[in-house]
């Protein structure tokens, strides 16, 4: 499996991705808003864009369907309940259906709720999984559910699937809200080290050449996985005097997910 990130450039931060079958030549392109960047790496690369994939039916991820759609024909695959949100859907999917691309390339779809309630994220069937995870999971933070979300089912979405995969799986987001997130960890979790360090060392990074975290790094960087933090619970309760002074994980994430809308 090939993964080429598309950094689009523009005020939304978004990342495209084509997927490749290096045998066939054969790509899915994910999101692909800057339909015109994303024709022109596979065109660089000698690949045939045969299926776009949309995590989910927003605009910025769905704007560059009908560009992909025209210049390749490319069938258009998203969630089963999208049908009425993403205009020439050709397969809708569900949890645990596969997307193949060429002879040897599976991605499995996971429903992920949260950020809206028809996302899907996508976790490649290979020795070192990646997870292609949308508006659900970003470096060190959590989509919002501002649009057709909730923040409950997002919850449950890290809680039960996300936290469960693989510690080595590379995290490939819809959007570069690196430094942003870093900066809400380090304000409810001053002493984190590693997000420090991670700050110091990422601040500049040309998103053209963008850091590709693991799971693991997630863990120790991303308070939204850290809901067991003592300083993390501590400073929820000091924000929330109504918690109390042992709130569980549930009520944690979701004053982070309140906290974060603002910040």
């Amino acid at each position: 499996m090939i993964v080429e990130q598309v950094w689009t450039g523009n005020a939304y931060r978004n990342f495209n991705y084509l997927i490749a079958c290096p045998e066939t030549g054969e790509a899915l392109a994910i999101d692909p808003l800057d339909f015109n960047k994303c024709l022109a790496v596979a065109k660089e690369r000698g690949w045939d864009i045969t299926q776009v994939l949309n995590t989910h039916e927003h605009g910025d991820h769905t704007g560059g369907n009908k560009g992909i759609v025209k210049a390749t024909g490319a069938k258009v695959i998203a969630h089963k309940d999208a049908v009425d949100r993403i205009p020439g859907m050709d397969r809708g999917v569900s949890a645990g259906d596969v997307v193949r691309v060429g002879r040897t390339v599976e991605l499995e779809c996971l429903d992920t709720p949260g950020h809206t309630m028809c996302h899907i994220c996508l976790l490649s069937h290979t020795e070192q999984p990646a997870l292609f995870s949308g508006d659900t999971l970003f470096n060190a933070g959590a989509g919002n559910c501002h649009n057709g979300g909730h923040p409950a089912e997002l919850y449950d979405t890290f809680s039960r699937q996300l936290a469960k995969l693989q510690d080595d799986t590379l995290i490939y987001p819809g959007h570069d809200y690196l430094v942003n997130n870093l900066e809400f960890t380090l304000d409810r979790e001053p002493d984190n080290a590693v997000a420090t360090r991670m700050l110091a060392a990422y601040r500049d990074q040309d998103p053209e050449d963008a850091l590709v975290t693991t799971l693991a790094n997630e863990r120790e960087i991303n308070t939204f996985f850290r809901l067991d933090s003592p300083t993390v619970v501590r400073r929820i309760a000091e924000a929330f005097p109504e918690v109390g002074d042992r709130p569980d994980e549930k009520t944690v994430f979701l004053k982070l997910r309140e906290l974060r809308n603002s910040w």
